[in-house]
């Protein structure tokens, strides 16, 4: 039995989303959550994810959220990040089932300075719903891991009461992620903070359950956003398994993983701490820094290539008169970067042992 035996192709939200994170973290995979920033990053990823036979997750950062609206649009009160996040969701929706793979659309990183944003999403969500019974985004991350405890769970809940009512699921992050991604900057926190504890995972869980099972956690086990050499960046995803192991101690539950993790900040790990960490039911991996990187290089080869013939609309070393049109068109180099970054896409599905599960 496969994935496609359980929900449909296209993009799936409330119900089908449970029964895709349950069936991961049964089956021992995990899922690549790809950072878009356009149309072309977008069928790229799921491209990517058709060819590996994977479900995929699309999500919007705030800054690329509004790059897909247009720099040429305000952002002032994150309207430019409101506007992109709505048109890259229903650009998924829009081509998602052609590709043949169910897809889960999320947002990425929302710190309280953008609630304004969260908020504009969710009632595109909600307004969604009242028309079609489901809200337009399968998922929305929260990322309060800068306040308390306390009040980083109070905030989610009053999110997730609201986003109960429309079957959208959660992601908090408890514990901070090191490193910088997308101008958040979180280079000089304390080291302690880069581990969540024990009783913090069981803190959301109980405050959470009482909701909805739809929520997912990233909790920090010295994860750090940027760019790394493979070791370099000093995991420990055992820690993971002692928080499950707790959480079913404490409230004698009978699954050994009742707790969906998410694994942020993955540059530079190793292929036995992703592992590890999908062992202990991580079950959605975020892909930014590496996907980037990939695109460029379609670009960066390209150009070195057919450098000859990018000096000038007209004249190469096949003639002094003949067009180079049919090399400078967006559409070839383009897609040249999408080559590219559809592989580097398939090294996180086959990294993540998310291959052949449809």
């Amino acid at each position: 039995m496969g994935i496609l035996d359980i929900v449909p192709a296209g993009v799936i939200t409330g119900d089908n989303v449970r029964k895709v994170f349950a069936y991961a973290s049964q089956q021992g995979f995990a899922i690549p959550a790809i950072n878009c920033t356009s149309s072309s990053t977008i069928n790229a990823a799921l491209e990517a994810a058709r060819d590996s036979k994977s479900p995929i997750i699309i999500q919007f950062s705030n800054g690329g959220a509004a790059f897909y609206a247009g720099k040429g649009i305000s952002n002032k009160n994150e309207q430019a990040a409101i506007l992109g996040s709505i048109a890259g969701a229903h650009h998924v929706r829009a081509v998602a089932k052609a590709y043949g793979i169910p897809v889960i659309l999320h947002s990425d990183h929302c710190a309280k300075k953008l609630l304004p944003w969260f908020d504009g999403m969710l009632a595109a969500d909600e307004e969604y719903f009242a028309q079609h019974g489901e809200p337009l985004f399968s998922s929305h991350m929260l990322d309060l891991s800068e306040d308390s405890k306390e009040e980083n769970i109070e905030t989610c809940v009053k999110y997730l009461e609201r986003m109960a009512k429309i079957n959208c699921h959660l992601e908090m992050e408890i514990g901070i992620t090191g490193g910088e991604e997308d101008g958040v900057d979180n280079s000089d926190v304390d080291n302690a903070s880069l581990y969540t504890q024990p009783q913090d995972i069981l803190d959301i869980y109980n405050a959470f359950s009482k909701i909805t099972d739809l929520f997912s956690i990233a909790a920090a086990f010295g994860n750090v956003h940027g760019v790394y050499a493979p070791g370099n960046v000093k995991l420990h995803p055992e820690l993971l398994g002692k928080h499950q192991a707790y959480v079913k101690e404490q409230l004698k539950l009978e699954s050994d993983k009742p707790i969906w993790f998410v694994f942020h900040g993955g540059s530079g790990s190793t292929e036995i701490d992703i592992q590890t960490a999908v062992d202990f039911g991580v079950v959605k991996m975020n892909v930014d820094t590496d996907t980037q990187w990939a695109y460029w290089k379609g670009i960066r080869d390209f150009y070195e290539n057919k450098k000859a013939y990018l000096q000038g609309q007209v004249g190469n070393p096949d003639g002094a008169n003949k067009p180079n049109k049919k090399v400078y068109d967006p559409r070839v180099w383009v897609r040249e970067a999408e080559k590219t970054m559809i592989e580097r896409v398939k090294v996180a599905c086959k990294d993540l042992g998310n291959v052949s599960r449809l």
